[in-house]
């Protein structure tokens, strides 16, 4: 799938200008340029495309004609904002705006690249694995059996337990106990994936205008979720240990958040994993300042050695583990969960109740056989060595075009520096087809970034490659 990035020049074909503004506008409108953001320089975009200066002043002149862009004296044109200024007295440290809206553009870019016909290795930047490595043959025979089950059938006709289906409950209470994670069936809910898992603990411990720490680099739909529920987020800088906790502590002291959201396996986008001696410390410091920790680790079954969790640690006294199956078993299937203090869980699945009443039985049912049997485990074990061939191969490339890896590659993703603006790099493969993950989306501040997040079981594809040194050359590197 690729889209050339040259102008048409033939007869009956648009005047140049006219291209150059469309091409904007459809980056606009895709998020690839959010407001505030600059476009390319006058001679920047005309080297690009081959044309005189004054048929890129002309383009933008156009746009800024339809209200999309602004020009700014001696600063260039800028995507049109209305983005609120910082308030005055707050810490500059934290993150004072919104947090890039272009995360949700990821989203919907990746939805439309994974179900369009053509799109085999087109979505480098995806944060799930390719459909065809998932568990579709297993899943179908649990589900015919399940339909043919007239009992489960009869079930299905009522609403289901708001806590989640208690099959699947005592199994993943079995499955975190081999993890040393103290939780009974009753300390589990069951969501609509972890996504939703978020947003119940959210609804539940804070209120607008409450402060959160998150990590930097952190996950631009975590932070997007926070931002909607009106919280203020602080950013805490991720080291190949854990979060820095010289800034947990400042943060603690001087802003009194109420959560802090960590990854302790196989950290989005790093691929890096908690030490111990931090995940120790970082539990006092909750202790000591009053704050429960979000322990996100929806990676979990991807990571192929022994890792520390915070709350087989904790106890889960101030910690609360979000995990779920979609990443590995079927996205669509959207089965997350939540694992809390026995009290906690009941005021989650209050909220729950208010939110969405109860659980989809089929699927949660079919997840549980899939676990008594020992199916999960098959196919978490298959994906790790399939990750692992992968992998190495992505390595390999991306070394091999000038990429540097900022952390030993690990798990499902690798954070590479490829020393040019990721946002403008994003722009350009987008003309080819590709859908990358610009760095600016892991900053919880949306500050430009020269990183970007490599999926590497969607990166393996030699096109890519080939478009990304294309791109680099065109913006002379």
């Amino acid at each position: 799938m690729t889209i050339t990035h040259s102008l048409h020049r033939g007869p009956g074909a648009p005047p140049l200008h006219e291209q150059i503004a469309q091409r904007v506008q459809r980056q606009i409108h895709d998020q690839l340029l959010v407001p505030g953001s600059r476009l390319e320089s006058v001679r920047d975009c005309a080297r690009r495309h081959g044309v005189n200066p004054q048929t890129v002043v002309a383009a933008y002149d156009l746009l800024q004609a339809q209200g999309l862009v602004e020009s700014r004296v001696r600063q260039g044109f800028f995507v049109r904002s209305a983005a609120p200024r910082a308030e005055a007295g707050q810490d500059a440290g934290a993150a004072q705006l919104p947090p890039p809206t272009h995360a949700t553009a990821l989203m919907r870019a990746m939805f439309a690249h994974l179900h369009a016909p053509d799109a085999t290795g087109a979505v480098p930047g995806a944060g799930t694995l390719p459909a065809h490595w998932l568990l579709a043959a297993p899943l179908a025979r649990v589900l015919r059996q399940l339909v043919r089950d007239e009992q489960f059938t009869q079930a299905t006709s009522s609403y289901g337990h708001p806590e989640g289906d208690p099959l699947l409950r005592t199994e993943l209470a079995r499955q975190l106990g081999e993890s040393q994670v103290p939780v009974s069936a009753d300390g589990l809910l069951l969501c609509n994936g972890a996504t939703q898992a978020l947003d119940l603990i959210l609804r539940t411990l804070t209120r607008p205008g409450d402060s959160v720490m998150v990590e930097q680099p952190g996950w631009a739909v975590q932070f997007a979720q926070l931002a909607q529920a009106g919280l203020r987020l602080l950013p805490v800088p991720r080291g190949p240990e854990g979060p820095d906790l010289e800034r947990v502590r400042h943060w603690a002291r001087s802003r009194r958040p109420r959560l802090m959201v960590v990854v302790s396996r196989l950290h989005n986008p790093t691929g890096q994993c908690l030490g111990s001696a931090c995940a120790h410390r970082l539990l006092e410091l909750a202790r000591e300042h009053d704050f429960r920790v979000v322990e996100d680790d929806v990676y979990a079954p991807l990571c192929e050695q022994a890792s520390t969790l915070l709350s087989a640690m904790d106890g889960l006294q101030r910690t609360i583990l979000i995990g779920g199956f979609s990443k590995l078993l079927a996205p669509g299937w959207r089965v997350g969960y939540v694992a809390a203090s026995q009290a906690l869980a009941e005021r989650l699945r209050d909220t729950k109740l208010l939110c969405g009443l109860s659980s989809p039985m089929l699927t949660e049912r079919a997840l549980a056989l899939l676990l008594q049997r020992g199916g999960v485990h098959r196919q978490a074990a298959a994906l790790r060595a399939r990750l692992a061939r992968a992998r190495q191969r992505v390595v390999r490339l991306a070394r091999d075009h000038g990429c540097r890896f900022e952390t030993s590659p690990n798990g499902l993703f690798g954070w590479v520096d490829t020393g040019v603006d990721t946002d403008l790099l994003a722009r350009l493969l987008h003309d080819s087809g590709y859908l990358i993950a610009p760095g600016r989306l892991f900053d919880p501040r949306g500050e430009p970034s020269t990183y970007m997040r490599v999926n590497f079981a969607h990166a393996q594809d030699l096109g890519f490659w080939s478009a990304y040194a294309r791109t680099l050359r065109a913006l002379g590197r």
